[in-house]
This record gives structure tokens, C-alpha cells and sequence, in this order.
């Protein structure tokens, strides 16, 4: 949908992990949607030279947000917000709906009854 816009598939991906999470760095970006690190790092890149995303380091790892002085990224937000309002439940499942934090300790496993140990 939004290829055509932002000049391929990567661009588009890209963005829409942001808008989704809020935040990201490479790795996690190219193992989510199963696409080469050199690729999202160069659209990150350019992102962040456009002014559209800054970056910070986190460790070792470079992490990636919206650029809150940006004029342009709560437009660019909104677009990408359509766009997911309209994406397939099956590629929201697949791409968008990640885990983000630890299991509790004490929370069953799914389909049984048993807790994961201590």
C-alpha cells in the first residue's frame, strides 16, 4: 500500500514497526519481517538523516525513536496508524503483536496448567 510512497517494501516495514512499538533497532526490525540487517539499517539511516527518527545507543545497540522536533512525523504517524487500522488480523499476528516483556514467573503456560519454575 504505502510502498509505492516511501520507495519499497523496506521503507514501509520499517516505519510501520515504529509506529507500531514506538521505538526500535535493527536486528529486531530485519528478524521480524525475515529481511537482510544491511537493508533496515540503511533505511533507518536515511530516516534519521531525513530527520524523521533519532537515535541513541543503548549499550551496543542502536535505538531508534521519532523525532519529536520533527514537523512532519505526527502526519507520517497518522498515515502509518491508517494503514494498520487496515492490515490483515493475519499480518498483524504475524508482524505486530510481539512480546515485549518477560513472562511473570507465576503465570501458567498457555493450553496446560502447570507454571513455569522458579
Amino acid at each position: 500500500m504505502l510502498k509505492e510512497l516511501f520507495g519499497g517494501k523496506t521503507p514501509e516495514q520499517v516505519l510501520l514497526y515504529l509506529e507500531n512499538y514506538d521505538e526500535g533497532y535493527g536486528k529486531a526490525i530485519a528478524d521480524t519481517f525475515e529481511i537482510s540487517l544491511s537493508s533496515v539499517q540503511k533505511q533507518l539511516q536515511k530516516f534519521e538523516d531525513s530527520g524523521l527518527l533519532v537515535s541513541r545507543l543503548v549499550g551496543k545497540t542502536r535505538l531508534y525513536t521519532w523525532n519529536p522536533r520533527s514537523p512532519f512525523v505526527e502526519q507520517v504517524r497518522n498515515l502509518l496508524a491508517q494503514r494498520l487500522k487496515v492490515t490483515p488480523s493475519e499480518e498483524i499476528k504475524a508482524y505486530y503483536r510481539q512480546r515485549r516483556r518477560p513472562r511473570k514467573p507465576d503465570k501458567p503456560l498457555a493450553n496446560t496448567s502447570r507454571s513455569i519454575p522458579s
